[in-house]
């Protein structure tokens, strides 16, 4: 026994001095893993949460957009300003009116901006790591490829959700006879889904795309090309570099995207008077003249912009504090 112990013990302390050295090699692993893991997911959760911070804040003016693109179909209600609109939805009926539909918005951004914003930068980071293997940089084209793309691919993937936010904010305008009265989001889809199908919810997914991949154009091609011209051609800061290419950003995405946006409007509150994308644009033109296609601009400029602003901000300033906190974290 005397000689067995003193085997089994000196056995068991190099089992601990052999194993010390594996539990750090996995914890190193794990680490690394995790790492890269979150290196893939960072762009989709910040874009996500920054786009839901920015739909908090524009909410009303979204609504009255809505408002002021159904109202009178046709001929009628030709004159109606947003100020208009907005006054008669408080009047009939409350403020918190203003932000019907905000639970269909919030998840929209959930997943609309969350993969549009995290594709792009996936997208993007490609064509940088492929330029550089070249001796390069990327250029516009780059980006535009990037943000096309980004912006078609999470459009196709969200369209329910949009579906039912129109409805959602289009449900107040009918008779109350006629009205669905959806209780949430969740509500809408369902309902939607037994009622006309579940294709239904992809009702006006072909110009919801070709508007995404517009407003994605205008809003990250141009955000992401502007902050490398100010940069290159200015001595002004970061964050005064990313507020002037987001401003820069919300004007083309307005200008790019309200058509085909209108269309998606039109097409996405249900019924059967248009028979699709280029009927309704045709029976529009004829009806209500080519101007119709922008008409709301302002309103929906006041909306894009700020919306483009508070997003690219928001998501500029969390992806800067994620990155300095991450420098902390391996100096230590």
């Amino acid at each position: 026994m005397q000689d067995v112990c003193p085997s089994m013990s000196k056995a068991g302390s190099n089992e601990a001095e052999s194993s010390g050295p594996q539990v750090e090699k996995a914890q190193k692993v794990a680490k690394s893993a995790l790492g890269t893991i979150w290196t893939q997911l960072q762009p989709f959760v910040i874009g996500g949460g920054s786009g839901m911070v920015a739909t908090c804040c524009i909410q009303p003016a979204d609504m009255v957009k809505v408002r002021l693109q159904l109202l009178g179909e046709g001929s009628a209600g030709k004159g109606q300003t947003p100020f208009a609109v907005a006054r008669q939805i408080i009047r009939d009926g409350r403020f918190l009116d203003l932000y019907d539909g905000l639970s269909a918005g919030l998840l929209r951004q959930a997943t609309y901006a969350t993969m549009r914003l995290g594709f792009f930068d996936r997208f993007q980071h490609f064509f940088v790591v492929r330029a550089e293997a070249k001796g390069t940089t990327i250029g516009f084209r780059e980006r535009a490829a990037a943000s096309l793309s980004a912006g078609g691919l999470a459009a196709a993937i969200a369209n329910p959700a949009e579906v039912a936010l129109i409805r959602l904010q289009s449900d107040g305008m009918k008779p109350k006879a006629e009205r669905a009265n959806y209780k949430s989001v969740v509500d809408a889809l369902v309902r939607i889904a037994r009622s006309e199908g579940v294709f239904a919810l992809w009702q006006g997914s072909y110009p919801t795309i070709i508007r995404a991949m517009s407003t994605n154009f205008g809003q990250l091609a141009f955000f992401s090309e502007s902050k490398a011209q100010l940069k290159k051609r200015t001595s002004l800061s970061d964050r005064k570099v990313s507020l002037g290419a987001s401003a820069i950003a919300g004007f083309f995405a307005s200008f790019f995207s309200l058509p085909f946006d209108f269309l998606k409007t039109r097409l996405q509150r249900g019924g059967s008077a248009y028979k699709g994308v280029l009927d309704c644009a045709v029976k529009v033109a004829k009806t209500e003249g080519l101007l119709r296609f922008y008409r709301g601009f302002g309103t929906y400029f006041v909306r894009i912009a700020p919306h483009t602003m508070i997003t690219l901000v928001v998501a500029d300033y969390v992806t800067a504090l994620v990155k300095k906190a991450e420098e902390k974290v391996n100096e230590d």
